[in-house]
Protein backbone atom coordinates (compact mmCIF):
# COMPACT_ATOMS: atom_id res chain seq x y z
CA UNK A 1 0.00 0.00 0.00
CA UNK A 2 1.62 3.66 -1.19
CA UNK A 3 2.30 5.48 1.81
CA UNK A 4 1.01 9.29 2.56
CA UNK A 5 4.35 11.96 3.45
CA UNK A 6 3.75 11.23 7.17
CA UNK A 7 4.38 7.21 6.90
CA UNK A 8 1.29 5.79 7.15
CA UNK A 9 -0.31 3.84 4.24
CA UNK A 10 -3.65 3.46 2.46
CA UNK A 11 -5.15 0.97 5.29
CA UNK A 12 -3.87 2.95 7.78
CA UNK A 13 -5.61 6.26 7.05
CA UNK A 14 -8.65 3.81 6.16
CA UNK A 15 -8.98 2.38 9.87
CA UNK A 16 -8.70 5.95 10.96
CA UNK A 17 -11.45 7.24 9.04
CA UNK A 18 -13.78 4.37 10.48
CA UNK A 19 -12.16 5.13 14.15
CA UNK A 20 -13.22 8.83 14.19
CA UNK A 21 -16.54 7.83 14.35
CA UNK A 22 -17.55 8.26 17.94
CA UNK A 23 -19.80 5.90 20.00
CA UNK A 24 -23.78 6.76 18.86
CA UNK A 25 -22.74 8.96 16.36
CA UNK A 26 -25.39 9.46 13.41
CA UNK A 27 -23.14 10.86 11.20
CA UNK A 28 -20.20 13.63 11.50
CA UNK A 29 -19.63 16.37 9.03
CA UNK A 30 -16.78 15.42 6.60
CA UNK A 31 -14.58 18.18 7.88
CA UNK A 32 -15.15 16.99 11.46
CA UNK A 33 -14.71 13.39 10.23
CA UNK A 34 -11.29 14.77 8.61
CA UNK A 35 -10.28 16.76 11.90
CA UNK A 36 -10.92 13.63 14.08
CA UNK A 37 -9.03 11.51 12.10
CA UNK A 38 -6.54 13.58 11.83
CA UNK A 39 -6.31 13.66 8.00
CA UNK A 40 -6.16 16.90 5.94
CA UNK A 41 -9.66 17.57 4.18
CA UNK A 42 -8.84 16.72 0.71
CA UNK A 43 -7.47 12.98 1.49
CA UNK A 44 -10.35 12.51 3.95
CA UNK A 45 -12.74 13.67 1.49
CA UNK A 46 -10.90 11.06 -1.52
CA UNK A 47 -11.04 8.21 1.22
CA UNK A 48 -14.68 8.92 2.14
CA UNK A 49 -16.06 8.87 -1.76
CA UNK A 50 -13.90 5.66 -2.40
CA UNK A 51 -15.33 3.87 1.06
CA UNK A 52 -18.85 5.11 -0.07
CA UNK A 53 -18.14 3.65 -3.65
CA UNK A 54 -18.69 0.28 -1.88
CA UNK A 55 -21.06 0.88 0.37
CA UNK A 56 -18.83 1.14 3.70
CA UNK A 57 -19.98 4.33 3.98
CA UNK A 58 -22.84 6.97 3.06
CA UNK A 59 -21.49 10.53 2.03
CA UNK A 60 -25.03 12.97 1.91
CA UNK A 61 -25.27 15.90 -0.63
CA UNK A 62 -24.24 18.45 2.59
CA UNK A 63 -21.33 17.50 3.71
CA UNK A 64 -22.85 14.77 6.40
CA UNK A 65 -20.61 10.98 6.57
CA UNK A 66 -22.25 7.82 7.76
CA UNK A 67 -21.43 4.36 8.12
CA UNK A 68 -22.49 2.42 5.07
CA UNK A 69 -25.12 -0.63 5.60
CA UNK A 70 -22.85 -2.92 3.89
CA UNK A 71 -20.14 -1.78 6.56
CA UNK A 72 -22.78 -3.43 8.85
CA UNK A 73 -23.35 -6.22 6.72
CA UNK A 74 -19.72 -7.17 6.91
CA UNK A 75 -18.87 -7.12 9.93
CA UNK A 76 -21.73 -9.24 11.34
CA UNK A 77 -21.54 -11.74 8.67
CA UNK A 78 -18.95 -13.58 9.99
CA UNK A 79 -17.57 -11.77 12.99
CA UNK A 80 -15.72 -14.01 16.19
CA UNK A 81 -18.22 -12.75 18.47
CA UNK A 82 -21.41 -14.29 16.77
CA UNK A 83 -21.35 -18.09 17.85
CA UNK A 84 -20.46 -16.98 21.50
CA UNK A 85 -24.01 -14.61 21.48
CA UNK A 86 -25.61 -17.40 19.88
CA UNK A 87 -24.46 -19.99 22.37
CA UNK A 88 -24.88 -17.40 25.22
CA UNK A 89 -28.55 -15.84 24.30
CA UNK A 90 -30.40 -18.64 25.55
CA UNK A 91 -29.11 -18.92 29.02
CA UNK A 92 -29.04 -14.83 29.16
CA UNK A 93 -32.31 -14.42 28.23
CA UNK A 94 -33.12 -17.37 31.43
CA UNK A 95 -31.17 -15.31 33.79
CA UNK A 96 -32.79 -11.80 32.83
CA UNK A 97 -36.26 -13.78 32.81
CA UNK A 98 -35.34 -14.41 36.87
CA UNK A 99 -33.25 -11.33 37.49
CA UNK A 100 -35.20 -8.28 35.37
CA UNK A 101 -32.07 -7.00 35.36
CA UNK A 102 -28.82 -6.18 33.31
CA UNK A 103 -27.04 -8.93 31.97
CA UNK A 104 -23.74 -8.81 30.25
CA UNK A 105 -21.29 -10.50 27.76
CA UNK A 106 -17.98 -9.92 27.00
CA UNK A 107 -14.71 -10.74 25.46
CA UNK A 108 -11.42 -9.36 26.19
CA UNK A 109 -9.82 -7.17 23.35
CA UNK A 110 -6.27 -5.89 24.69
CA UNK A 111 -6.54 -4.30 28.01
CA UNK A 112 -10.55 -3.74 27.79
CA UNK A 113 -13.24 -4.96 28.01
CA UNK A 114 -15.31 -5.30 24.95
CA UNK A 115 -19.19 -5.91 25.41
CA UNK A 116 -20.38 -8.16 22.42
CA UNK A 117 -24.54 -8.45 24.30
CA UNK A 118 -26.61 -7.01 26.70
CA UNK A 119 -29.95 -7.84 27.85
CA UNK A 120 -32.07 -4.89 30.02
CA UNK A 121 -35.69 -4.14 30.40
CA UNK A 122 -37.76 -1.31 31.30
CA UNK A 123 -37.13 -0.60 35.06
CA UNK A 124 -33.53 -2.40 35.40
CA UNK A 125 -30.94 0.13 37.15
CA UNK A 126 -28.40 1.74 35.16
CA UNK A 127 -25.93 0.04 33.06
CA UNK A 128 -23.16 1.47 31.36
CA UNK A 129 -22.02 -1.48 29.44
CA UNK A 130 -23.03 -0.81 26.22
CA UNK A 131 -22.70 -3.44 23.36
CA UNK A 132 -19.66 -2.84 21.33
CA UNK A 133 -18.69 -0.74 24.01
CA UNK A 134 -15.51 -0.79 25.93
CA UNK A 135 -14.35 -0.45 29.73
CA UNK A 136 -10.96 -0.46 31.49
CA UNK A 137 -10.61 -4.26 33.29
CA UNK A 138 -9.99 -3.16 36.63
CA UNK A 139 -13.33 -0.94 36.77
CA UNK A 140 -15.55 -4.06 35.31
CA UNK A 141 -16.44 -6.92 37.34
CA UNK A 142 -16.43 -8.36 33.81
CA UNK A 143 -13.05 -7.17 33.33
CA UNK A 144 -11.72 -8.79 36.36
CA UNK A 145 -13.67 -12.13 35.58
CA UNK A 146 -11.67 -12.31 32.08
CA UNK A 147 -8.30 -11.07 33.49
CA UNK A 148 -8.44 -13.36 36.67
CA UNK A 149 -8.39 -16.52 34.27
CA UNK A 150 -5.60 -15.84 31.83
CA UNK A 151 -2.18 -16.76 31.78
CA UNK A 152 0.40 -15.47 34.36
CA UNK A 153 1.82 -14.14 31.73
CA UNK A 154 -1.00 -12.22 30.34
CA UNK A 155 -1.60 -11.32 34.05
CA UNK A 156 1.87 -10.42 34.73
CA UNK A 157 1.87 -7.88 31.16
CA UNK A 158 -1.14 -6.18 31.80
CA UNK A 159 0.04 -5.44 35.27
CA UNK A 160 3.13 -3.64 33.91
CA UNK A 161 1.46 -1.41 32.22
CA UNK A 162 -1.55 -1.07 34.08
CA UNK A 163 -2.09 3.36 34.92
CA UNK A 164 -5.01 4.24 36.34
CA UNK A 165 -6.21 7.83 34.83
CA UNK A 166 -7.65 8.71 37.69
CA UNK A 167 -4.99 7.83 39.74
CA UNK A 168 -6.77 5.82 42.45
CA UNK A 169 -6.10 2.49 41.70
CA UNK A 170 -2.33 0.87 41.51
CA UNK A 171 -1.11 -1.98 40.11
CA UNK A 172 -0.71 -3.82 43.50
CA UNK A 173 -4.56 -3.07 44.10
CA UNK A 174 -5.26 -4.77 40.75
CA UNK A 175 -3.11 -7.75 41.50
CA UNK A 176 -4.58 -8.61 45.07
CA UNK A 177 -8.31 -7.82 42.96
CA UNK A 178 -7.60 -10.21 40.39
CA UNK A 179 -6.05 -13.30 43.05
CA UNK A 180 -9.44 -12.49 44.92
CA UNK A 181 -11.52 -13.04 41.90
CA UNK A 182 -9.51 -16.27 40.84
CA UNK A 183 -9.61 -17.84 44.26
CA UNK A 184 -13.58 -17.31 44.69
CA UNK A 185 -14.54 -17.77 41.36
CA UNK A 186 -16.48 -14.32 40.64
CA UNK A 187 -15.85 -11.06 40.71
CA UNK A 188 -17.57 -8.20 42.37
CA UNK A 189 -17.48 -4.65 42.40
CA UNK A 190 -19.75 -2.57 44.69
CA UNK A 191 -20.89 1.34 43.06
CA UNK A 192 -17.50 1.72 41.09
CA UNK A 193 -18.90 2.62 37.59
CA UNK A 194 -22.41 3.59 39.44
CA UNK A 195 -23.08 4.52 43.20
CA UNK A 196 -26.28 2.76 43.34
CA UNK A 197 -25.33 -0.61 41.46
CA UNK A 198 -23.13 -3.58 41.90
CA UNK A 199 -21.56 -5.80 39.23
CA UNK A 200 -21.09 -9.67 39.52
CA UNK A 201 -19.34 -11.65 36.90
CA UNK A 202 -18.23 -15.19 36.34
CA UNK A 203 -15.69 -16.49 33.49
CA UNK A 204 -16.61 -18.77 30.69
CA UNK A 205 -13.96 -21.38 30.50
CA UNK A 206 -12.83 -23.19 27.42
CA UNK A 207 -11.03 -26.98 27.82
CA UNK A 208 -7.81 -25.17 29.25
CA UNK A 209 -9.65 -23.05 32.24
CA UNK A 210 -8.75 -19.39 30.57
CA UNK A 211 -11.66 -17.32 30.38
CA UNK A 212 -12.89 -17.00 26.83
CA UNK A 213 -16.10 -14.22 28.02
CA UNK A 214 -17.43 -13.40 31.12
CA UNK A 215 -20.91 -13.28 31.76
CA UNK A 216 -22.61 -10.95 34.07
CA UNK A 217 -25.39 -8.94 35.53
CA UNK A 218 -25.96 -5.27 37.15
CA UNK A 219 -28.13 -4.73 39.72
CA UNK A 220 -29.14 -2.43 42.30
CA UNK A 221 -26.91 -2.56 45.40
CA UNK A 222 -29.63 -2.98 48.08
CA UNK A 223 -30.43 -6.04 46.23
CA UNK A 224 -27.38 -8.14 46.28
CA UNK A 225 -28.15 -11.72 46.58
CA UNK A 226 -24.43 -13.33 46.48
CA UNK A 227 -25.91 -16.83 47.27
CA UNK A 228 -28.37 -16.97 44.95
CA UNK A 229 -27.11 -14.78 42.24
CA UNK A 230 -23.42 -16.26 41.99
CA UNK A 231 -24.23 -20.31 41.94
CA UNK A 232 -26.95 -19.45 38.44
CA UNK A 233 -24.88 -17.35 37.11
CA UNK A 234 -21.73 -20.13 37.07
CA UNK A 235 -24.36 -22.77 36.16
CA UNK A 236 -25.10 -20.45 32.59
CA UNK A 237 -21.45 -19.67 31.95
CA UNK A 238 -20.69 -23.43 32.21
CA UNK A 239 -23.59 -24.15 30.04
CA UNK A 240 -22.24 -21.42 27.35
CA UNK A 241 -18.86 -23.22 27.91
CA UNK A 242 -20.63 -26.69 26.59
CA UNK A 243 -22.10 -24.80 23.64
CA UNK A 244 -19.05 -23.73 22.52
CA UNK A 245 -16.93 -26.56 22.53
CA UNK A 246 -19.52 -28.55 21.00
CA UNK A 247 -19.63 -25.86 18.02
CA UNK A 248 -15.80 -25.19 18.24
CA UNK A 249 -16.39 -22.09 16.27
CA UNK A 250 -15.20 -19.29 18.92
CA UNK A 251 -12.14 -18.28 19.79
CA UNK A 252 -11.68 -15.05 21.95
CA UNK A 253 -9.30 -12.56 20.63
CA UNK A 254 -7.48 -12.08 24.34
CA UNK A 255 -4.39 -9.87 24.75
CA UNK A 256 -2.35 -7.97 22.54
Amino acid sequence: MANSASGDSVVDRVVRVIEAFPEGADALQLSELAERSGLPLSTAHRLVRQLAGHGLLELGAAGHVRLGLRFWELVNRNSPALALRQAAMPFMEDIQQVLKQNVNLAVLEGWEVLFVERLSRRGSVANRARVAGRMPVHISSAGLALMSHQPRAVQAEYLTQFRDPAGKVTADVVRQMLAETHRQGYAELAGVVDPDTWGIAVPVLDGGKRAVAALGVVVPLAEVRLQALVPALQTAARGIGRQLADSNSFRSTGSR
